[in-house]
């Protein structure tokens, strides 16, 4: 289950994410990065893991698309083609996850999760038109996050940002799939034979 950040939940809030089955829940946001409150009403009994997505360590990459276009899908493509290894880490805690529902979250759980989104969604050979279609959910789900937190509605900068690139939402995110082959991308990234069988049967049972 890919969300946003689940800060903003309470007890009661956790109590029905414990009841829908959700036994693991992966934050791929890096520490103290954002706004939002501690995720301090989680219960202990779920396992709980950090795995930053962004690559804020490498300055040359992160200087050019993590401050001009992070946030937008035209980041995806190079992100998937530079970094096979944080998706596969990702993707090998998801698929060796303890037994129950996994959720996978960032901020707004659009961007960073999106990510991972569209490799799984790829890998369990779901149609580009289907992934894309999947992502453009958050756009309009997202604005009473934005509200709440007193954030300006991103959706104007990001299509101004494609605009200036002579795209929009649904090329963008077409090109990163042309010819994206997600259990090559995933091997590159040092997932084993094992590991994709496990996530195949998670994802498909």
């Amino acid at each position: 289950m890919r969300s946003a950040s689940p800060a903003f939940l309470t007890e009661s809030g956790w109590g029905q994410v414990w009841e829908h089955g959700i036994r693991t829940v992966i934050d791929l946001t890096e520490e103290g990065s954002g706004a939002l409150p501690a995720q301090s009403a989680r219960p202990p009994e779920l396992t709980a893991l950090r795995l930053p997505l962004n690559p804020v360590d490498d300055a040359e990459f992160w200087g050019y698309w993590g401050k001009r276009l992070h946030g937008t899908p035209l980041y995806c493509k190079p992100f998937l083609d530079r970094f096979p290894d944080r998706t596969a880490k990702v993707v090998t805690a998801i698929a060796h996850a303890e037994p129950g529902g996994v959720l996978v979250h960032c901020s707004a759980g659009r961007d960073r999760t999106g990510i991972i989104a569209l490799v799984l969604l790829a890998f369990a050979g779901v149609a580009a038109d289907e992934i894309i279609a999947d992502h453009e959910l958050s756009h309009d789900r997202l604005r009473p996050l934005f509200d709440r937190l007193g954030w300006p509605d991103q959706e104007p900068l990001i299509d101004e940002a494609l605009a200036q690139h002579s795209t929009t939402r649904v090329e963008a995110l077409s090109a990163a799939l042309d010819s994206f082959h997600a259990a090559a991308h995933l091997r590159s990234g040092g997932c084993t034979d094992h590991d994709l069988a496990a996530l195949r049967a998670r994802l498909l049972a």
